[in-house]
């Protein structure tokens, strides 16, 4: 639906325009010289390749040169464009609200029951996130010790439950810092 043929009540498309924000300006000025100095400080031919290559994605995306979809609007009959998303998982604030927006969609009406939901957050201390980071066995200990010392909490605060009720969860691993540090 394009604003020219766009009723009142219904929602009007308007192209994203990453090139217009500070971090694409950001990031697209200073990738080269970041990679760069990425390289000399690691004494190596290359930076970690993911990171570029997220990098890279991020400049192309919601920009119409690097593809586009086609549109109609069935009202009125006007075309208009849509930029294909770079869907990255580490830069892109679009394609990470995208994938949040859907995952917690899909939580809601396939995986939760219509029953109260908590959110709980554990942070490990610097110390111990390496060895999380490099050893699942660890990593999947450490959930299990938080699930159940969760559950142990529930259950003192609610004497009044069932002794065979159990919690269950969904486990979300936040394994890098702002500067894409794991």
């Amino acid at each position: 639906m394009s604003a020219a043929c766009a009723p009142a009540r219904t929602a009007v498309y308007r192209r994203r325009r990453p090139e217009r924000t500070v971090l694409y300006r950001t990031v697209q000025t200073h990738l080269a010289t970041w990679l760069e100095l990425s390289c000399d400080s690691r004494q190596s031919a290359s930076g970690p390749a993911h990171v570029e290559r997220e990098f890279r994605r991020y400049l192309e995306g919601g920009i119409l040169a690097h593809g586009f979809a086609r549109a109609r609007c069935a009202e009125c009959g006007h075309d208009f464009l849509i930029a294909w998303s770079c869907k990255g998982r580490g830069v892109c604030p679009a394609c990470n609200t995208r994938r949040m927006v859907e995952t917690a969609a899909h939580l809601a009406d396939h995986v939760f029951p219509r029953l109260p939901v908590r959110q709980w957050v554990l942070s490990v201390p610097k110390r111990l996130r390496y060895h999380l980071e490099h050893d699942r066995a660890i990593e999947t200990l450490a959930l299990r010790i938080f699930l159940s010392v969760v559950e142990q909490a529930l259950r003192r605060s609610c004497p009044a439950a069932d002794s065979d009720s159990r919690i269950d969860g969904v486990a979300f691993i936040h394994r890098f810092g702002a500067l894409l540090n794991p």
